[in-house]
């Protein structure tokens, strides 16, 4: 299912421009396509996987991990419509069903070596 929107909440907009920083990054300089899918997490997290296998430290991939957590809460409202929302400073995803998801923090969890962006999207969709 793709959730359409005409109007996309006020909490959208950050990570909307983080997610698409995160596709022009990888389009660029990856030659990797991402093109909202579910399937397109996989690559996703296997990038995320070579940065930490490269020994990036965090501070230097933050605002990569930034938007690839965006990118997947992005997949992740196309298909379910979910909404992004602000609550106690933070971004996370609200799915119809009324579960909260922070594919942000997940994002850190997989350069940590303990997360998957694909895991968590097909978790939201159940």
């Amino acid at each position: 299912m793709n959730a359409q929107w005409t109007t996309r909440p006020p909490a959208a907009a950050k990570p909307l421009r983080w997610a698409a920083d995160a596709i022009t990054t990888m389009r660029e300089g990856a030659r990797l396509r991402l093109d909202h899918s579910v399937q397109s997490l996989w690559s996703v997290d296997r990038t995320i996987e070579q940065i930490r296998r490269d020994g990036a430290p965090y501070a230097a991939v933050e605002t990569v991990l930034r938007g690839f957590g965006a990118y997947a809460g992005e997949v992740i409202a196309r298909h379910t419509g979910a909404e992004w929302l602000e609550t106690g400073g933070e971004l996370v995803l609200r799915t119809p069903d009324g579960r909260l998801w922070d594919p942000r923090a997940e994002a850190r969890r997989c350069f940590e070596g303990d997360g998957s962006l694909r895991l968590l999207c097909r978790e939201a969709m159940r």
